[in-house]
């Protein structure tokens, strides 16, 4: 069931139960410069790069009040030894600490909020601090990687891999005790979760999805069944039953790498420019956005400079979209044309 028509609007005034309502004009930006939930340096960058192509200008444009609060300050360990084979896990775990206040503080003062990463274990934190606000959120996962591998379960023991499974409830007995990690507790049901753009599943995590019953669509469940089905499955599963807060965390590798060079785990056979765009499109107009995440933009792996600024850019209009602007055109509304009276007015004119 789509969520269009005199259904939705009927449902729409629902949005005064919710921590959504206020937010409808007021866009916070959150940098989180931090790269330790994986290999690859230069992560760390990514909110500098968005930044720089334009975001703040594009939001102001789409008619926000726009508060830029800059970039968290991380604090690296010098010391910081694996635990079992999860790598980094203090420091890892103190950033999305910090994230978290941060995102509920500007989520609680009545923002939308954006958070630019910065690597994919950003999530925990971001999701985490939304859902101390908003604590009957849902979360779409735009990925081209699951991301719910176990400390036990990830095959390289990378953080940027294992988000999800830090704040699902159902996964809580397997999970061990994560130095950096004892302030944070699973707040998310499975049927809580849907995931869009798949194709680079573990195989623990392939276990997980098909045991838990959560809702994903891979690439190949895109090509078959459309773009605009897979949306209206998704917002189905996610609100038929409530209307509620919408975390949308959207890797930048979902698309093909073709579109989004610079990034550090990129897949071929990924989403199209139309197809990203069409899933921002839909969730915005639920007008149930609450926050969202914009990940692993890598300015230091772009071949050239041209791949990093296609990169950056893609992701500027993600959010954008994600935030109402159209293919139609501008979406501030005017109240007429000018009219021509004489031919004084038309000459001033």
């Amino acid at each position: 069931m789509a969520l269009r028509g005199p259904l939705f609007r009927l449902l729409r005034p629902q949005l005064g139960q919710t921590c959504q309502q206020s937010r409808a004009q007021s866009v916070a930006v959150l940098g989180a410069p931090f790269s330790r939930g994986q290999k690859r340096r230069g992560v760390e960058h990514g909110p500098k790069a968005i930044r720089d192509a334009g975001l703040i200008d594009r939001l102001s444009g789409l008619d926000y009040s726009v508060h830029d609060f800059g970039d968290l300050n991380f604090h690296h360990l010098e010391k910081d030894e694996p635990y079992m084979d999860v790598k980094f896990p203090r420091s890892v775990g103190g950033a999305n600490k910090m994230l978290s206040g941060a995102v509920s503080r500007a989520i609680g003062a009545g923002h939308t909020l954006v958070m630019l990463g910065g690597d994919h274990s950003l999530a925990i934190g971001s999701v985490g601090g939304h859902a101390q606000q908003c604590p009957d959120l849902c979360l779409i996962w735009v990925d081209a990687h699951a991301d719910i591998n176990t400390p036990m379960s990830s095959p390289s023991g990378n953080l940027h891999g294992q988000p999800v499974s830090f704040m699902l409830k159902e996964l809580t007995d397997k999970m061990p005790d994560i130095p950096g990690f004892s302030w944070t507790k699973p707040f998310l049901s499975s049927s809580d979760l849907v995931y869009i753009g798949l194709r680079d599943v573990d195989p623990g995590e392939y276990h997980i999805l098909k045991n838990l019953g959560i809702q994903y669509f891979t690439m190949r469940d895109i090509d078959r069944l459309g773009i605009q089905r897979v949306m209206e499955v998704t917002l189905d599963h996610l609100l038929s039953r409530k209307q509620r807060p919408i975390h949308l965390s959207f890797d930048i590798d979902a698309f093909d790498p073709s579109l989004a060079p610079a990034t550090g785990t990129p897949v071929n056979g990924g989403l199209t420019y139309r197809e990203g765009i069409y899933i921002t499109e839909e969730i915005h107009n639920t007008g149930l956005l609450s926050a969202m995440d914009l990940v692993e933009v890598n300015p230091t792996l772009g071949a050239t400079r041209e791949a990093v600024e296609a990169t950056a850019s893609l992701a500027v209009d993600i959010i954008a979209s994600s935030l109402g602007q159209t293919r139609e055109g501008a979406p501030v509304s005017i109240l007429e044309i000018p009219s021509v009276k004489d031919d004084t007015e038309q000459l001033r004119l």
